[in-house]
């Protein structure tokens, strides 16, 4: 199993905003966390607004914490409400129900973190996620909906 390395981190936030640029995004912030939760690297493009890093990283720490993309658990909030709530609760703020937490497998499909991506829509937000996921060579579970 491939370890989540810094310089594989900041590899994959710098694709995060090559793909924006190409796609002319608001000003982003990339969440890269290790499996444990664990912050790795946390990159704000400049005019980026000051809650975005806690909205990347619960995105982020969501998507490890209930293992699958948060498009998945915001899906769920809607069939769910009671379930995602509770879970909100427990998670003390640190789950945001949107796209744009994506989890990161390396080449043996094993879990190896999560990127969260805020500030454009969230629809946005995910696929450029998963873009420069990709492009940094590793893999992903969720599918590209920009």
């Amino acid at each position: 199993m491939e370890i989540l390395t810094l310089p594989k981190a900041l590899e994959i936030a710098d694709e995060v905003f090559h793909a924006a640029s190409k796609l002319n995004t608001q000003p982003l912030t990339v969440a890269v966390l290790d499996k444990g939760g664990a912050l790795i690297a946390l990159q704000r493009q400049d005019g980026s607004s000051m809650l975005r890093p806690d909205i990347a990283i619960a995105k982020a720490w969501g998507a490890l914490a209930l293992g699958c993309s948060s498009r998945k658990i915001a899906d769920d909030a809607q069939q769910r409400p009671c379930f995602i709530s509770s879970v909100s609760t427990l998670a003390q703020g640190n789950l945001v129900p949107v796209p744009g937490g994506i989890l990161i497998r390396d080449e043996s499909k094993e879990l190896v973190g999560a990127v969260g991506v805020s500030g454009d829509t969230s629809d946005t937000d995910e696929a450029v996620a998963i873009s420069g996921i990709l492009a940094a060579h590793m893999l992903t579970d969720s599918l590209v909906f920009a």
